[in-house]
């Protein structure tokens, strides 16, 4: 099977259930996972203070194939028109489909070393111990030793008069917080020997200049129009130039990938951190970049850094979770990577398109509507009806859906 599937959004939960279940070879127990509730009792064990557990819904992004794969991807958010934004974009890729790359899963972890004596010396006695410290940090990791990953190089500078010494950690498959953070303690008093200074923060950075990936796709220009493709390159330059666009621009490419990895229950403020710190670099700026081919088609491409695990964490807590993850048919970090940049691509570029082709409200209102009306206390069928005729009168707010639910009623 593949992803272009016409007509998804038309059908009814049942109808799109059995699609995921055939594209994927869900089981019986996938199946059943579908309609699992986490219970207090495990939330209780995941976080602090329970009371409660907040619903997310979960809907299926189509239309994607990146790397020559098909993949139906789950997205977990509360916004509408996003996820049919994404789908959307991902159909203008389809012809020559999404490609992608992930540099590997090389992460930084920090020592913040204060009051040495001679900054200059002890930044030699460092680089002299050097495979001392890193064959220390990797006794804190059999799996990642066996795997050839682990601590592979150190690297050193410095901040305020401070020494900061950072170890490099291909950390595989994880996402590596607890590994780093764990060999960083482990080493420090060895580095306080060695410098006579004092280890402060012993801490994984979130920014990962060394785990980055690259997409790429060609958006068909006959499908978009000249004029909108152009329109769209403006709008990416107008990005560079402008901080308030930016990180609107950027907000967008995150609407996907927050998404995602809201769904697969991995930690979605970590890569915002990440994404927006490198998006700073040399100046705040657009993740992504457009541009025009002799065909008339657009080029998209965005470079990110990306730091997710397919190991460990809370995705092997929850069975939904673990669900989206068998939906993708993920075998390792770095595809994940990939599908999460194609991700924030599509999303971005569908975004530009219809800010420059028909404004964004006009898609977006039409899919709130629902919202709207449920909010005012439609339910069943009335909420489609009502709904249509907001569109129809092109007054969609609460007031307008407040009346048509009393007059539905009283009819």
């Amino acid at each position: 099977m593949d992803s272009l599937i016409h007509g998804f959004h038309k059908m009814s939960i049942e109808e799109r259930r059995n699609i995921i279940r055939e594209f994927s070879n869900l089981s019986t127990e996938d199946m059943e996972a579908m309609d699992y509730r986490m219970d207090t009792s495990t939330a209780g064990n995941m976080i602090e203070n329970v009371y409660t557990i907040m619903d997310y819904p979960v809907g299926i992004a189509t239309n994607f194939r990146i790397n020559d794969r098909e993949y139906l991807i789950p997205m977990s958010l509360e916004e509408p028109s996003v996820i049919a934004a994404c789908s959307n974009g991902a159909r203008y890729a389809r012809p020559n489909g999404f490609m992608a790359y992930s540099t590997g899963s090389y992460m930084r972890g920090e020592i913040e070393l204060y009051d040495v004596p001679d900054p200059d010396y002890a930044a030699i006695k460092i680089l002299q111990n050097k495979e001392k410290i890193l064959k220390m940090a990797n006794t804190r990791s059999k799996t990642l030793s066996n795997l050839n990953a682990g601590a592979k190089s150190i690297d050193i500078h410095y901040v305020n008069n401070e020494l900061i010494l950072n170890i490099i950690i291909d950390v595989a498959d994880a996402m590596g917080a607890n590994i780093i953070n764990t060999m960083l303690e482990y080493v420090s008093g060895y580095i306080e020997e060695l410098t006579g200074g004092k280890a402060n923060l012993r801490i994984m950075s979130n920014l990962t200049t060394e785990r980055v990936t690259y997409a790429y796709a060609k958006f068909d220009g006959k499908m978009l129009g000249a004029e909108t493709v152009d329109r769209i390159i403006k709008a990416n330059e107008f990005a560079k130039n402008d901080i308030y666009r930016a990180t609107t621009h950027n907000k967008g490419i995150m609407n996907g990938i927050d998404a995602v990895l809201l769904a697969t229950m991995n930690d979605f403020r970590a890569q915002e951190a990440n994404s927006h710190a490198y998006a700073s670099m040399g100046g705040y700026g657009p993740l992504t970049e457009y541009r025009k081919d002799a065909d008339g088609n657009l080029i998209g491409s965005i470079k990110i850094p990306i730091a997710v695990g397919t190991v460990g964490g809370a995705t092997k807590t929850s069975k939904k979770a673990m669900l989206a993850m068998k939906i993708m048919g993920i075998q390792n970090s770095n595809e994940f990577s990939n599908i999460l940049a194609c991700v924030g691509l599509a999303q971005n570029f569908a975004a530009l398109r219809a800010l420059a082709a028909e404004g964004i409200q006009k898609g977006h209102m039409k899919l709130h509507a629902r919202n709207i009306a449920i909010a005012a206390g439609a339910t069943g069928d009335m909420i489609e009806k009502i709904a249509a005729e907001m569109v129809s009168e092109k007054n969609i707010s609460y007031t307008a859906a407040t009346e048509m639910v009393k007059r539905f009623r009283d009819e």
